[in-house]
């Protein structure tokens, strides 16, 4: 008889981790809890001084995303911690604002991937894709 609740509790759960893992025969490994989405980005000041970590959100309107900004940004700008919006122009640059419409910083293409910003003039940030 125990050994009959013992196989029932394997089979219950081994159908769980089935339904977990939707049922592939694969679930998710290390690595791909560590791999940070293509929104997911390190905001970075004067060469590495300070960093923090930033996350593009969800679509809102054209070209305006929810933004995520976790508080230790403000060593890297005073005031960014208060951003709620992404804002992206058709001409490529990138504006984080609390409202949708103020900018606290701009952000320009760079050279590489990424964005450098422009305004304010200092300190210079520079926002590429990946966490902190």
């Amino acid at each position: 008889m125990k050994a009959l609740a013992a196989l029932m509790a394997v089979a219950a759960l081994f159908g769980s981790v089935q339904l977990f893992h939707g049922g592939s025969g694969e679930g998710r490994t290390a690595a791909d809890e560590l791999t940070p989405s293509p929104d997911d980005y390190r905001l970075v000041a004067n060469g590495d001084e300070a960093s923090c970590a930033v996350k593009r959100g969800t679509e809102i309107s054209h070209g305006l995303s929810l933004l995520t900004v976790t508080a230790n940004c403000r060593r890297v700008l005073p005031g960014i911690e208060r951003a709620k919006f992404w804002r992206e122009q058709d001409d490529g640059t990138v504006t984080f604002s609390a409202n949708g419409i103020d900018p606290i910083v701009t952000f320009g293409v760079a050279d590489g991937d990424g964005y450098e910003s422009y305004a304010p003039a200092l300190p210079l940030l520079s926002l590429a894709a990946g966490s902190d």
